[in-house]
């Protein structure tokens, strides 16, 4: 699109990431402007779990959390054998979750990125019903190979938004600005840029 930049129109599947069972398919359109920004996306997805099953799903995940008798600690998830502790699953679906925020700011044409490992992470404990971690997460940037950190404070509760601020650092691209506060859901994602944590 002259002045504009390139646009592409996708059609693809989706499956769940940790059952690799279909589900659903997707149209989206992807413009990656000329400026440096973030790609504009549009996307209408058709999902074979119903809107109540997927919410249920959400409400087991966030009861593990909060069941839990202390505040959630982990490192290198997965571990080097690619394994990860059973009751670390549910920071780690988050981790994928908050990182593909990230992932979508940073992307462009050229560049891609992939959630590598979890390096730290660390719950804090709120007085409402939100849960809250701390994350240092490693994104593998596609083609260059290079392994990014990332810090990202995620906020979550069944129902709302998944609210994700981050900033990345990297010898060749120095620091990164980061974000303010975004949120960001498998519906879509929003980014507004403001002051870094």
């Amino acid at each position: 699109i002259p002045e504009s930049g390139h646009k592409y129109y996708l059609q693809f599947s989706t499956e769940d990431y940790r059952t690799g069972e279909d589900a659903g398919n997707c149209l989206a359109t992807v413009l990656y402007p000329k400026k440096k920004s973030p790609p504009v996306v549009s996307i209408k997805c058709s999902y074979t779990k119903d809107k109540k099953e997927i919410q249920e799903e959400s409400n087991r995940l966030y009861q593990r959390i909060r069941h839990q008798t202390k505040p959630i600690t982990g490192n290198n998830i997965p571990d080097s054998y690619g394994n990860i502790e059973p009751a670390l699953e549910p920071v780690w679906a988050l981790a994928v979750a908050g990182s593909s925020s990230i992932m979508w700011e940073k992307s462009t044409e050229t560049l891609g990125y992939f959630l590598a490992q979890v390096k730290a992470v660390k719950q804090w404990i709120r007085n409402d019903d939100f849960v809250e971690f701390d994350y240092t997460v490693l994104l593998h940037e596609i083609p260059t190979q290079e392994i990014i950190s990332c810090h990202m404070r995620l906020t979550w509760l069944p129902g709302h938004p998944l609210k994700v601020k981050h900033f990345c650092a990297s010898e060749s691209h120095g620091l990164d600005e980061g974000s303010g506060a975004e949120s960001g859901s498998a519906a879509g994602a929003s980014a507004g840029k403001g002051a870094n944590f």
